[in-house]
């Protein structure tokens, strides 16, 4: 197994934070609605760490739901940290627009 270096996983946080931000900030610009990068976030990383076809989940769920399971329960710590990272900076940028729009900044 391959060992991931400290310097690597702080930059992953800070590229997943910085990266989930800027989505949900554009999509809450274009969309109005200041939740939405944080509610997609999951099927997100779903889409991120399985290895089933996305129509698999309807065409054979009970497969896809076990392989789904499994990849999630082996996933390490730092993975887990990581794609957390990108939830919390989707949740900034809801929290951002709101305090921007209770502000009186219009955007789109």
């Amino acid at each position: 197994m391959e060992q991931i270096s400290l310097v690597e996983v702080i930059l992953s946080v800070l590229i997943f934070v910085v990266m989930f931000f800027g989505i949900g900030f554009l999509l809450n610009m274009l969309l109005r609605m200041s939740w939405l990068m944080a509610i997609i976030y999951p099927i997100v990383v779903i889409l991120i760490i399985d290895e089933v076809k996305f129509f698999e989940y309807f065409t054979k769920p009970a497969y896809a739901f076990s392989a789904l399971g499994n990849k999630i329960m082996a996933l390490h710590a730092v993975d887990i940290i990581i794609l957390s990272s990108g939830l919390v900076g989707a949740i900034i940028s809801g929290i951002v627009i709101k305090a921007l729009r209770k502000q009186g900044y219009q955007m789109f």
